[in-house]
């Protein structure tokens, strides 16, 4: 188990042991879990100070209980006001992270400053805005209580920051704050900017990483075969900070960069109509899917076109964007079963972007280098060997509820196999999407992918989003080419 995998299970020790749960009549059950994900134990003392005082350490990022993780059901009609009070919500950390790293230096001689000047406002609004979502809720079904639980936000120390690098007990390799000559670390030193990260200690060479992939082996009544679309690498250069899922309506929702295969006609408005109507970059035009993921930059000083723009270097996302050197989007089947079609407009999230702050339960991207990929890494970016490219994949849910293409919290409708490869509670088995992203970047440390301000750019906030638009003909093909084992394009 990584650094991160034990270090979400000191805070898994932390939590409150409060949850609040409301049976809404006609909405479903809107649970909220608590948690205290910084800080050790309880005081009358400011939280920052606190927190400051029992860690030792120098506080280097705003903790927020996640709000769209922990209210796990909206009914339908809320949903809309309710996912713009989430990025709203969204916004007021990126703003409170704003200021917070303005007047560290006076934090760390007045921890009690960030207490008054920054957490205090910050539940304030939270708590507005929790006020708002319960209104919403409220106008279809009984109102939700205990939200406000969920309104405190900590300072926390990065526990990676300047610790060894490895996987599981690996030697310390370069970037694990022990570098290889004629490699450094990004940061002041090397001429890259500050900004917010990546630390060193996030990179570790792959050499040192110890084989860790196992190939499940397929069992009779398998779905063995695979189906691959082409939709490029993104050399159009399409590129915006919204989330259409996440935060459907809100310009700039992601408050990082993505890029986009597919579907052309994707951004914070674009329909399910508007999204059926665009333009595909993909080679086959019955696949009008949507495809992107945070952008991967060289952390090299280099100013990028977005170096005053929101989602860009306006939220410390900096340095030059890396088209990748090679895209593969491939649909594979059940290892235990036949699979059924994907529905049309079916949306999947994988991976977590706000996995540094909440844990890394639903973290599931992973980092290798190529000829190096039955070793990956969850929370560390790889340094690869000179020859070598970086790579990510990124493996998206593969079993359906047969009912939702989407769900409040854009997870619940869609799962995982469990360790066998079977779908469980009444879930179906559907086409799996793998996307494997290949950059041809300089050896050594000196990259990172885009993140929410206050993520620090950790490998393990990785992920991948996904729409489907493949029209009906096309959807059926990739059905029929799992199931027969054929592997078709």
């Amino acid at each position: 188990m990584g650094r991160t995998s034990r270090k979400r299970s000191t805070l898994a020790k932390r939590a409150i042991v409060a949850s609040a749960a409301l049976l809404l009549g006609g909405g479903g059950l809107v649970a909220v879990n608590v948690y205290a994900s910084a800080g050790e134990g309880w005081s009358d003392k400011p939280p920052a100070q606190q927190q400051t005082e029992n860690a030792g350490q120098a506080m280097s990022t705003i903790d927020c209980p996640d709000v769209a993780n922990e209210v796990t059901d909206v009914p339908e009609p809320a949903r809309p006001e309710v996912d713009r009070e989430l990025a709203a919500i969204d916004s007021q950390i990126t703003d409170a992270y704003r200021q917070f790293a303005d007047q560290k230096a006076r934090i760390e001689q007045d921890p009690a400053l960030a207490y008054n000047a920054i957490l205090d406002p910050l539940k304030e609004k939270r708590l507005a805005g929790l006020d708002r979502i319960a209104v919403a809720i409220s106008r279809v079904a009984e109102r939700p209580q205990g939200l406000e639980a969920l309104a405190p936000c900590t300072l926390r120390a990065d526990d990676n920051a300047g610790a060894p690098a490895g996987d599981g007990g690996q030697p310390p390799g370069p970037g694990s704050g022990q570098e290889t000559p004629g490699q450094e670390a990004p940061g002041e030193d090397d001429g890259a900017p500050a900004g917010n990260g990546p630390e060193a200690s996030d990179f570790v060479d792959i050499k040192s990483v110890r084989p860790n992939v196992q190939q499940p082996r397929p069992r009779r009544g398998a779905s063995r075969g695979a189906f691959t679309t082409e939709c490029g690498r993104n050399e159009a250069g399409k590129f915006n900070s919204d989330n259409v899922i996440v935060a459907p309506g809100v310009s700039n929702g992601a408050h990082h960069m993505h890029d986009y295969v597919g579907n052309q006609a994707n951004d914070a408005f674009a329909s399910d109509d508007a999204l059926a109507a665009g333009e595909s970059s993909c080679r086959n035009q019955g696949d009008k899917s949507t495809y992107y993921w945070p952008v991967l930059r060289l952390q090299n000083g280099q100013d990028e076109a977005d170096v005053n723009a929101d989602g860009g270097g306006k939220e410390g996302n900096v340095g030059e964007i890396q088209t990748p050197a090679q895209v593969t989007l491939k649909f594979v089947g059940s290892p235990v079963s036949r699979v059924t079609a994907m529905p049309r407009f079916l949306r999947i999230i994988t991976g977590d972007a706000k996995a540094f702050v909440n844990g890394d339960a639903n973290a599931n991207a992973s980092w290798s280098c190529t000829g190096f990929e039955n070793r990956q890494l969850k929370d560390k970016y790889p340094i690869c060997p000179r020859g070598s490219k970086v790579v990510r994949t990124f493996k998206f849910q593969s079993c359906w509820d047969g009912q939702n293409t989407d769900s409040a919290n854009h997870r619940t409708h869609v799962a995982f196999a469990d360790r066998n490869g079977r779908c469980q509670n009444g879930f179906q088995a559907i086409p799996q999407l793998q996307q494997r992203i290949v950059y041809n970047v300089p050896p050594g440390p000196g990259f990172a992918v885009d993140s929410f301000p206050e993520q620090l750019h950790k490998p393990v906030t990785d992920h991948g989003d996904f729409i489907n638009v493949f029209d009906e003909r096309l959807m059926n093909r990739v059905v029929s080419c799992l199931n027969s084992g054929r592997a078709c394009r």
